[in-house]
């Protein structure tokens, strides 16, 4: 399987490791530590050594309870640094982003991939996604970052993220944006409560009927933090596990903050699939 941009197409064949590269103050786990534009490019660089396929830059946290970022800031934020990465990596480079103008800039300055907390659905992004000829990670969140968090509510989480999706997928043939185009994130810890995510990871294979590539990330999420009673610096090891099964039921792309340590523990899982009876 392949996921393709306007210009190259990423293997699907094995497992990708996309590297989070946070150029806000306030994300939740690493929030201030990338503002600066020359720490930012020696972190996407060192995230690339240790096993990143792709960049992931964002320049507004969409954490719970976070405040709005303004697109002339956003812009401020990950244009440049898009750019810088441009000229001195070969992967493939993410942008984060829900508005259509700083879509359409990032795709400009370099990017290959939009990843969407709001599945294109802001004023302008679908036709801005659609003309771009970049790639497309739709996801699923119930409400906003604001309040997502203060009453999620479903009668069948996985049958309803799947809904959802599938309605996203009709929007964008619409709009002529081919499926090869596209992957799907289920959205953990957007709008779910605890026992809605872990249903969610138990069920994430029945996303296959989607037949499109699954991105997953919950690297240092509360979804953690909550059943192992651990603080955000200190899930790693539930990080490892919950993307582990996540491969295991055909995730494509790992999201992950500590991009050498899921490195390392995919290589493992590999190997040892080579030989599974």
């Amino acid at each position: 399987m392949l996921l393709a941009s306007k210009t190259r197409s990423l293997d699907l064949s094995r497992p990708q490791v996309m590297g989070i590269l946070n150029l806000t103050p306030d994300s939740f786990s690493d929030g201030g530590s990338y503002t600066d534009r020359d720490v930012a490019l020696r972190h996407a660089l060192q995230l690339v050594l240790d096993g990143a396929t792709i960049i992931d830059v964002g320049g507004e946290s969409t954490r719970p309870g976070a405040a709005e970022v303004g697109e002339q800031q956003e812009l401020d934020r990950v244009v440049p640094v898009i750019e810088r990465l441009r000229q001195e990596l070969d992967c493939w480079i993410s942008v984060d982003t829900s508005k259509a103008a700083v879509m359409g800039e990032a795709v400009h300055a370099g990017a290959d991939l939009i990843n969407d907390v709001r599945a294109l659905r802001e004023p302008g992004a679908l036709q801005v996604a659609a003309d771009s000829g970049a790639a497309i990670c739709l996801m699923h969140m119930q409400g906003q970052p604001r309040s997502m968090q203060q009453a999620p509510d479903y009668r069948d989480v996985t049958a309803e993220v799947t809904g959802f999706l599938r309605e996203r997928l009709v929007a964008c043939d619409e709009a002529g944006i081919s499926r090869g185009r596209i992957c799907l994130d289920p959205g953990y810890g957007f709008g779910k409560s605890l026992e809605h995510n872990y249903e969610l990871l138990g069920k994430l294979g029945r996303l296959h009927e989607l037949e499109l590539p699954l991105l997953v990330g919950m690297s240092r999420k509360s979804m953690l933090g909550q059943l192992l009673e651990r603080d955000v610096h200190q899930r790693l090891a539930g990080g490892l596990a919950a993307h582990l099964f996540a491969v295991s039921q055909g995730a494509q792309i790992i999201r992950v903050h500590d991009v050498k340590e899921m490195a390392d523990a995919l290589r493992v899982w590999q190997k040892a699939t080579q030989y599974k009876g």
